[in-house]
């Protein structure tokens, strides 16, 4: 897959003291610490308006095992080509000395989608912020990374595929993450060690941006909503959201998280989700080292009659600068997509190449991905069979290009 990113990116400050602009005018998607740029400010400094751009474009080349083919007449090579994973315009800022922001449409998504996040943080202090709108739910931490500043140009199959069922579900059958939603979360930073996030969501995902949820079924008092929460511990100071940058060298940084989340009959009465992960990070100098594990049971409704499904995903991923502009990256990623109670298990290494160019504005990320798989792997639904997608990834090519502009 070959991934470019156009985005705009500013000048690194000369002060690298973390001030409210620094700090918490953030977006997710390309990183703005110590980044000044252009940018509209009142005298006061009370009112702060950055724009900022990621475009991204990509080639991808899969070819899949003939196990994994539907019949005989189908082609090896197939989702081959180019596209536009990503094409995010927004901009974000402060107001009123306690309030930051952010807005961001992506024009390459359709439908709900199309409106990544809208959000105001409110701040009380250091340790107590409120947050209200569209954002990331906090779970997972290859999900929380800044999206411009990922080890790999895609995020772990185990993290963003769906899970296989034997029967059909009244809405989209879940995965791992929980992605963006719309919601309310209280968090904050305490000592500079332990940083917290706990909030409830619609649990509809982000492609609903409507109010569409009503009380469980099974539990009359409990509304179906997404009930999600993740305390993360950091004996080094507070660490950064990048999976390894070139500006951040000598940097010693280490995060040791835990997250759970409950999804209140999330399938449209369906089911309910349970999903708590473990995770470690840590960027030393030149590497980055992440690990992180998850797990969802899925409870199904009195009315579907059915019994429980458990799922449990994990990878690992080391990053290494192997010049100041060159970064190696391996990752090794397991995945039980067919619950613990069948056979099979997907098995999936992957290795990579990310290089900066133009002030390290430009990111050239190559990629190889080989999905293996054990025991069995294949569901029969009333005569169709429904693969897992036996992929082998030659190349995945990803050039970034981000230019952030704050005006």
């Amino acid at each position: 897959m070959v991934l470019l990113s156009a985005g705009v990116f500013s000048v690194k400050a000369q002060d690298t003291k973390k001030e409210m602009d620094d700090k918490y005018v953030e977006n997710d998607v390309v990183s703005l610490a110590g980044k000044k740029g252009f940018s509209f400010s009142t005298k006061a400094g009370d009112f702060l308006f950055k724009p900022y751009a990621l475009v991204q474009a990509s080639a991808c080349y899969n070819r899949y095992d003939d196990q994994g083919l539907e019949s005989h007449y189908a082609k090896s090579v197939a989702n081959s080509g180019f596209a536009i994973p990503n094409a995010i315009l927004g901009f974000t800022g402060k107001a009123f000395g306690r309030v930051t922001f952010n807005l961001s449409l992506n024009a390459a998504k359709s439908g709900g989608a199309l409106l990544q996040q809208a959000w105001f943080d409110v701040a009380i202090k250091e340790s107590f912020r409120i947050r209200v709108g569209k954002f990331k739910t906090p779970f997972m931490h290859g999900y929380l990374s800044t999206l411009g500043e990922t080890l790999f140009p895609v995020l772990p199959y185990s993290a963003s595929q769906s899970v296989l069922l034997p029967y059909d579900v009244n809405y989209v059958i879940p995965n791992m993450s929980t992605g963006f939603d719309l919601g309310v979360q209280v968090h904050g930073l305490i000592h500079d060690k332990w940083n917290y996030q706990v909030g409830i969501f619609n649990g509809t995902g982000i492609d609903v941006n409507l109010a569409t949820k009503t009380n469980c079924d099974d539990h009359k008092w409990l509304p179906s909503l997404l009930y999600a929460g993740r305390l993360a511990f950091m004996p080094k100071g507070e660490m950064p959201t990048s999976q390894g940058s070139p500006e951040n060298l000598n940097d010693d940084k280490m995060s040791i998280a835990v997250s759970a989340s409950y999804n209140a009959e999330a399938e449209f009465l369906t089911s309910s989700d349970t999903r708590v992960g473990v995770e470690f990070a840590w960027i030393k100098n030149r590497w980055y080292v992440a690990a992180e594990g998850y797990y969802m049971n899925m409870h199904f409704t009195k009315i579907m009659q059915k019994p429980d499904k458990n799922f449990w995903g994990a990878y690992a991923q080391l990053g290494y600068f192997i010049t100041p502009k060159l970064q190696g990256a391996l990752r090794y990623d397991f995945y039980d997509r067919n619950a613990t109670d069948e056979g099979g298990l997907l098995n999936m290494p992957a290795a990579g190449l990310n290089y900066y160019f133009f002030n390290n504005n430009l990111k050239l990320q190559v990629m190889y991905q080989y999905l293996g798989r054990s025991g069995r792997m294949l569901r029969r639904m009333t005569g169709m069979r429904t693969l897992l997608d036996w992929l082998v990834t030659p190349l995945r090519l990803c050039c970034s290009s981000r230019s952030n502009l704050w005006v």
